[in-house]
Parts: structure tokens; C-alpha cells; sequence
């Protein structure tokens, strides 16, 4: 396979409604897609988002965003009015979210389309997807229903019977809230039918869906309250230790992540179980499946919970080959792309290597004056996938404003260029000729945006994965332009 494409996530797509959704600017994208001869669309995780706004951090590793459900698709169908979405605020500014009049605004009318429309919920079609999912649905809407009486609070902050699930607890609640757990349930049945008839559009257009998920779980999440025993979790159900990195490059304290470990022995037991779950959902929402932070599935980095900072963990060694040879196993032939980045042991490239998965490569990490890079193109094997950059950098030209000189004289020599006027057609250039696999361009590079387009700074917590294209962005001339790079490279 040679082949490119372009990451731009759910979110960050034009919208009437404060935030990208599964609407016309998302068929209008795949049409732009299409018309570029770009092979892949990649996106990020579409879970629902919790604290902070990370789609990394999420209330559940199966249920869509619900921020995602066009309207517009609502009010066709007739399950809404124009007037009853415009009477919320969306937010003044086209170019970014504000997910705090989201959060206000979303849920309301979304529960407006169910109260008008109880009857959708006895159709077949639903019961079906009820049934189908039957094995995340009632325990996220369960979750997420609880949640809500208690103002958001986290659930080791509820009363004691419904924090451990005693089953006279979970009877009641269910009974009293039974229409409540329902609208979650209604919400997630509109996700995924947007979401699988986008997708479907976007493959009879030739198209791959390149999926992204998380490798842990928010603490705060369905799946920890419903399966502790998946986690290293103390008798209270609080984290024994929790995830992140240590001191890097991007972080002089590291990165402290806060989700609860696994227990990988109980997996190994179950013969991964869960995971064999989680990797078959995801294949059947995907095309292709990237996995976040791939070198925890080697070793993993323990950080006692309650600490500060990330700077007391300590590694300690994840399931290995193992687990990737019973997911095969149970999943078939599939691409799966392996997040690899970071520092890397010797145990993690053999790991890469044994499973056959592609791994990444940064172009934005190349250009380094102290060494030869491992990220630099001549480098590179062809079973891997190339970047500009990922949701975690600078846009190229951000990055390149912010470099030293004595990197960009790297970068002008290897690139063979004196003039850095168009930088990120520079680098793209560089990407798309390389001998990888695939090629996957960030669209805020394409658009030759600054850093106020970056999607997040990791280690910060607010202004994070905000950036919205604007509606008149893209064009058939930009389009033209990316498909005559993409043939000039033998990329159709």
C-alpha cells in the first residue's frame, strides 16, 4: 500500500452548532477528500468527553460524543424545529468551541428531540441496537443518568450502595430514573447511526476511516464503576497507582494522566477479554484502528496516585506479545497502527517489529542539530506512517517560527530549499515522498495555519482541542493542488 491522508478531527469540522458534528460539513469533507485523492480520513477518539475536554479522557471507551449528532439531521427526520435549536447559545466564534455553553446547550435540545419523539424508541431498529450493545449501553446510561443526579460528581463521591453497584441500589435507581437512562440510551442510538451513515459515505467514495483509541480508561468512567476488577483499584475503589510519562520533552515534570492502571494479570486470565470487545467495537466503527501510546503495552509507567507530579513512577512490564497475538487471534487481518513515539527501549522496537504494525514517524522531530534523527525520511522502513505532525504538535508553521537556527539550517539542507516562504508545503512535500506506508497530513498543515490552530499543548489543561476549520477554508483549488501531490508521489 502507498497511500495519504488527512487527520482532522469530528470537532474541528464547520457547524452551525458550536462544534463539529456528522452533518454536511462532514460529507462535504469526505467530498473534499475524494476530490484531493486522498485514501484516509483520521480522526480522533469520538468517546463522550469528561473533564478538561479531552477526547482521551473519556466517560466511557465504547458510547460516541454526543456533542457529535448533527441537528440539522434531527430536523429533517422531524425530531426537532429550527426554533427549538436556535433558542440556545452556541458560542460567538466560528473558528473555536466553547464547551462550556456545549455542555448547556447540547443536552438540552438533544432531550427536547426525545421527549418529542418517544416513539422512536419502540421501533425495531432500536431494540436491535439496544440489544447489541447491550454489553456497554446499560451500564453507560446507567452511569451517566447517576451522574447527573449527582451534579457531575465523580462516583466514588455517591453514596456508598451505588458507588459498589449493590443490586437493591441499582433496582431502585433504575426504577425511579428508568426514562432518564432511556434518553442516554436514545442519544447513543443517534450517535451511531449518524456516525455508520457518514462512514459509509466516506467508504463508497473510497475512503478509510482511520480510528484513535485511548489505550487507558478515564478514572472517572462507565467502565471503571461497572468493571473494577479491570483495574488497579484499593478497596474503596480508588486508583492504586495511575498513568502518564515521564519527564520528557514536552514536560519537565512529565505528564501525569491520572487514569487507573490495568490489572493485567485478570486480563491475561480472561484471556483479554475486554480488550477482544473493545478491538472488535472498534473495527466495526473504524476501518483502521490507531492505538495511543503503544509502549505502555510493552512497559508502562507507574506513578503512585495521589502524587503531584510525574516525577516518583517507575516502569514495569505490560503484557507484551501476548496480548497482541490473542487479539489477532479473535480479530482477524487488521491494520492497526502502532502510536510508538517517545523514548523507546529495546523491548518496544522488538515488540513493533514481532507484531508487524506499522509505527509513526514525525517529521517535526527530525530536523535535530545535536543528532541524526531516526525521524529523518532516509530512515525510515516502509511499514510505517508518516506525519507532519500529530494533535500533540505545533502546526508546522507554529513549530518552525519556534525553532532554533541551528535546526533550520538542518532542516533548509536536507530539504534542499532556500526560500521557507511556504514551510509546511515544504515539509509536506517531504512526507508525501518518503517510502511510508501512508502518509497523514494534519489539514490545519494543509491550510498553513500558525499555532492558534493547534489542537493541544499536553501537560495544560484548558484551551485544548478547540480549533474549528471555517467554512470557506477549504476549496476545489486547494483540493486540486493536494491531488497533484498525491500523484506527483504515486500516493492514488
Amino acid at each position: 500500500m502507498r497511500k495519504s491522508g488527512i487527520l482532522l478531527p469530528i470537532s474541528s469540522l464547520p457547524s452551525n452548532y458550536g462544534i463539529g458534528t456528522f452533518g454536511k460539513a462532514a460529507y462535504d469533507f469526505v467530498d473534499f477528500l475524494s476530490k484531493s485523492s486522498q485514501g484516509f480520513w483520521q480522526i480522533l477518539p469520538l468517546g463522550p468527553t469528561s473533564y478538561g475536554d479531552s477526547p482521551y479522557q473519556s466517560f466511557s471507551s465504547f458510547a460516541g460524543n454526543p456533542y457529535f449528532i448533527d441537528l440539522d439531521i434531527l430536523i429533517s427526520e422531524g425530531l426537532l424545529s429550527k426554533e427549538e435549536c436556535n433558542i440556545y447559545e452556541w458560542g460567538s466564534d466560528l473558528g473555536y468551541v466553547d464547551y462550556e455553553k456545549m455542555y448547556q446547550s447540547k443536552f438540552a435540545v438533544l432531550k427536547k428531540a426525545f421527549n418529542n419523539n418517544r416513539y422512536v424508541i419502540d421501533n425495531e431498529e432500536y431494540q436491535v441496537f439496544v440489544e447489541n450493545n447491550s454489553f456497554w449501553l446499560q451500564d453507560y446510561a446507567l452511569f451517566m443518568s447517576i451522574k447527573g443526579t449527582y451534579k457531575g460528581k465523580e462516583f466514588t463521591s455517591w453514596e456508598d450502595d451505588l458507588k459498589k453497584r449493590s443490586v437493591e441500589s441499582l433496582s431502585k435507581y433504575i426504577n425511579k430514573f428508568g426514562e432518564e437512562i432511556e434518553f442516554y440510551k436514545f442519544i447513543q442510538y443517534k450517535f451511531f447511526q449518524q456516525w455508520k451513515n457518514l462512514k459509509k459515505y466516506a467508504n463508497d467514495k473510497g475512503i478509510k476511516i482511520i480510528g484513535d483509541i485511548p489505550i487507558y480508561v478515564a478514572f472517572d468512567s462507565a467502565e471503571t464503576w461497572s468493571h473494577p476488577e479491570l483495574f488497579e483499584l484499593d478497596q474503596a475503589l480508588y486508583p492504586v497507582s495511575v498513568a502518564g510519562c515521564p519527564p520528557d520533552g514536552f514536560s519537565k515534570t512529565g505528564q501525569l494522566w491520572g487514569n487507573p492502571l490495568y490489572n493485567w494479570k485478570y486480563h491475561k486470565e480472561t484471556g483479554y477479554r475486554w480488550w477482544i470487545k473493545r478491538m472488535k467495537f472498534s473495527f466495526d466503527i473504524y476501518d483502521v484502528v490507531r492505538i495511543d501510546h503503544f509502549r505502555g503495552l510493552d512497559e508502562y509507567y507507574s506513578i503512585p496516585y495521589g502524587s503531584k507530579t510525574a516525577e516518583l513512577g517507575e516502569w514495569k512490564k505490560g503484557p507484551g506479545y501476548d496480548f497482541f497475538k490473542i487479539i489477532s487471534d479473535n480479530i482477524g487481518k487488521q491494520l492497526i497502527i502502532l502510536e510508538d513515539l517517545g523514548f523507546l527501549t529495546d523491548s518496544v522496537r522488538k515488540l513493533v517489529k514481532r507484531t508487524k504494525c506499522p509505527g509513526m514517524k514525525i517529521l517535526q522531530f527530525a530536523f535535530d542539530s545535536r543528532e541524526e534523527s531516526d525521524y529523518l525520511p532516509h530512515n525510515y522502513d516502509k511499514n510505517c506512517i508518516v506525519y507532519t505532525g500529530t494533535h500533540d504538535n505545533d502546526t508546522i508553521l507554529g513549530w518552525w517560527r519556534k525553532l532554533s537556527n541551528k535546526d533550520k539550517n538542518i532542516a533548509k539542507k536536507y530539504l534542499d530549499i532556500r526560500s521557507t516562504k511556504h514551510i509546511h508545503w515544504d515539509i509536506i512535500r517531504c512526507c508525501m515522498s518518503s517510502v511510508a506506508m501512508l502518509s497523514i497530513i494534519p489539514m490545519q498543515d494543509f491550510l498553513g495555519l500558525d499555532s492558534s490552530a493547534r489542537m493541544n499543548i499536553p501537560s495544560t489543561v484548558g484551551g485544548n482541542w478547540i480549533w474549528r476549520m471555517k467554512e470557506n477554508e477549504i476549496s476545489d483549488e486547494l483540493a486540486e493542488k493536494i491531488c497533484e501531490l498525491t500523484k506527483t508521489y504515486f500516493r492514488l
